[in-house]
């Protein structure tokens, strides 16, 4: 089971959620305070198993509503997803991937690990 781990960084807080399997498949944004960091957690718990996947690596790109994994590729051409939610807003975002699959991959295992993941402090 996956879990949401809250870190203190020099400038605030963010959460990793972390796979059964010891690997981080989402990071947050750094937080001002620890309640909005679990409000970002929450808003991922909800989102992620509902979210629409809107591939930007294909063509032509077909947009999805959010909530939605955007499915992108960097300046390094590795691939990544960032997850929105309702609003708009990135609540969560991977790891650089070499092969789409492995991005793929990592958006399901965001899906499975999110709604019931524990949370625990670093």
């Amino acid at each position: 089971m996956g879990k949401f781990v809250i870190k203190e960084t020099a400038s605030g807080v963010k959460f990793d959620l972390v796979a059964g399997n010891g690997q981080i498949i989402a990071t947050s944004e750094v937080y001002a305070a620890e309640a909005s960091c679990l409000k970002g957690i929450e808003s991922v718990k909800k989102n992620a198993p509902i979210a629409n996947v809107e591939d930007q690596t294909a063509e032509p790109v077909v947009a999805a509503t959010n909530p939605k994994f955007e499915m992108y590729t960097d300046k390094a051409g590795e691939y990544r997803f960032r997850l929105k939610a309702r609003n708009g807003e990135i609540i969560a975002t991977s790891e650089g991937y070499t092969a789409k699959a492995g991005c793929e991959n990592g958006i399901e295992s965001v899906r499975k690990n999110a709604a019931d993941a524990e949370i625990v402090k670093a």
